[in-house]
Parts: structure tokens; C-alpha cells; sequence
């Protein structure tokens, strides 16, 4: 029989596991223009989809943005793979705080690992614009597919 305080630790990491589980769906958000967005709190990061990647084919290059301020669709960056160059847009009003700069050396990162490799970190005052964004099964329903969060 379990006692109380150990009744207390097993509920403890199960919570602890549980919102671990959900974390990335319930703070991911896509957008249709194939990017994914991490928000907590107001500091998120963006990338683009496993779905964009896969479309792109091989990325070659990615020129991250300027650090500023950035309105709702507008252009932020451009990904260059061997088919074509993309934009990636602002989804909503953000202020782009950081570039991953290991893309410009290894942009072919986004290929092998589009969740881990993010394009930019940002803050934003913006939470009802993130909430308007597409949920996961938006997403999949809208690509018609699966997507593999899984990296």
C-alpha cells in the first residue's frame, strides 16, 4: 500500500509526465504557410514543418532575418533549397530576438531535424494572434497527411 507521500510522488511525476507529453502540442501552433510556432509565456521560436521541408527538397541556404520588429505576414527570412526559395512569414506581430546562426553554416539541419532547428527566437505581446493559429489536427487535416513532430 502506497502511503501518502509516496501516493504524492507517483502523482507528481505522472503530472510532471503528462504535461511533458502535451507540452509541444498544446504550445505548438502551425501556420498554413507550413511553419510551426512555439510560444511560452511571450517568448517563442519558429521553423518550418517537416511537410515544408519534405517540399523544398534539400535546403541550401537560409538567411535569417533582421532583429527587429515584425508585422503580421510580413517576410521575415528566406530558405533557398535546390527546387526554390520560400519566405517564411511573420505569423503575427512579433520582435525576432535571435537568429540560429548553426543554419547558415549547416542549413541542411532543417532537412534532418525541422522541429529542432528553428529559424528564429522571438517575443511577442501577440497571444490571441498565436491562438488563431492552426491546432496539430488543423494542421494535418490541411496537408491531408500525418506530420512527424518526432525530432
Amino acid at each position: 500500500m502506497l502511503s501518502r507521500l509516496n501516493l504524492s510522488r507517483v502523482i507528481l511525476a505522472n503530472k510532471s509526465l503528462f504535461f511533458n507529453g502535451v507540452s509541444r502540442n498544446y504550445c505548438t501552433r502551425y501556420t498554413d504557410d507550413h511553419e510551426w510556432v512555439k510560444l511560452e509565456g511571450n517568448q517563442g521560436t519558429l521553423g518550418i514543418t517537416n511537410f515544408a521541408q519534405k517540399q523544398l527538397g534539400d535546403i541550401v541556404f537560409v538567411e535569417l532575418p533582421n532583429i527587429r520588429k515584425h508585422e503580421a505576414g510580413e517576410p521575415i527570412c528566406v530558405i533557398e533549397s535546390v527546387k526554390a526559395a520560400s519566405d517564411v512569414f511573420s505569423p503575427f506581430e512579433i520582435n525576432v530576438t535571435e537568429g540560429n546562426m548553426e543554419l547558415t553554416q549547416e542549413p541542411e539541419l532543417v532537412n534532418s531535424e525541422p522541429y529542432a532547428s528553428w529559424i528564429i527566437k522571438f517575443t511577442t505581446n501577440d497571444t490571441d494572434g498565436f491562438k488563431k493559429l492552426l491546432t496539430l489536427a488543423e494542421y494535418e487535416k490541411l496537408i491531408g497527411e500525418k506530420e512527424d513532430t518526432s525530432n
